[in-house]
């Protein structure tokens, strides 16, 4: 039987950046309900980088989708940041999800028709910011992650790397206190896909966000800080790294 271990310093719904208490996801398939989540119960520990791993199929992608706000569970509480996520309601959620939360996708998911500058700039004309703040903040994250001279380059015109790097600007403009990455080294060469890590984990303590990504490469372990590892949604395992 599957067993959830206990985070060992971040117990406290206080404490912790994202909270499961006995949380389950049930999808249907015609008349077949298939259990994506059973009944799992643990927290992720703030301003950490925390992966999810297991094959495919393991409930990964569910937890994350859980997490980013994109679903509701079908039983248990789920709390981002103290909040209980299931007694909001959707326009609540669709504000709570555009405020605190970054996505970084596998597929970078850019805007085709705008620039690096225009794509990271992006989420701040959606939530209202004044136009100088916008422009401060968004060469800010450029620099922050190496883009600055490429700010007026369109997604065609940089490489997977680069793409990554403006997707990883984008989803931290906003200040969010939580970002989610799904595979996010997935399309890049193992080269690259290192360097993208790396700058992961450089901005991810400059801006003191919690990092959740999930993955079902091994290799990447290494890089975390936090692993949870997951199979036929059951919590099997979390560890600590390099304590």
């Amino acid at each position: 039987m599957a067993i959830a271990i206990p985070i060992q310093s971040s117990t406290s719904g206080a404490e912790a950046a994202v909270r499961f208490h006995g949380v389950s996801k049930t999808y249907r398939l015609g008349d077949v309900p298939v259990e994506a989540l059973k009944s799992v119960s643990f927290g992720i520990p703030p301003q950490r980088f925390s992966m999810i791993l297991g094959p495919s199929g393991s409930g990964k992608s569910t937890l994350l989708n859980l997490i980013g706000c994109l679903d509701r569970p079908t039983a248990g509480v789920l709390e981002i940041g103290g909040e209980k996520i299931g007694a909001k309601s959707d326009d609540e959620l669709s504000e709570f999800r555009a405020r605190k939360i970054g996505f970084i996708f596998q597929n970078f998911n850019l805007i085709p028709v705008l620039s690096a500058y225009e794509n990271v700039e992006y989420p701040l004309v959606l939530l209202g910011v004044r136009p100088t703040e916008r422009k401060r903040r968004t060469l800010e994250i450029l620099k922050s992650v190496g883009l600055v001279e490429h700010r007026n380059h369109r997604p065609n015109q940089l490489s997977g790397g680069q793409k990554q790097r403006v997707a990883i600007a984008r989803a931290l403009v906003k200040g969010p206190t939580l970002v989610l990455a799904d595979e996010p080294t997935a399309n890049l060469d193992s080269q690259t896909g290192a360097a993208i890590i790396d700058l992961m984990r450089q901005v991810q303590h400059e801006h003191g966000a919690t990092f959740v990504f999930s993955t079902h490469d091994p290799q990447l372990i290494s890089h975390a800080e936090e692993v949870f590892s997951i199979r036929d949604g059951e919590l099997l395992e979390h560890r600590t790294a390099h304590s």
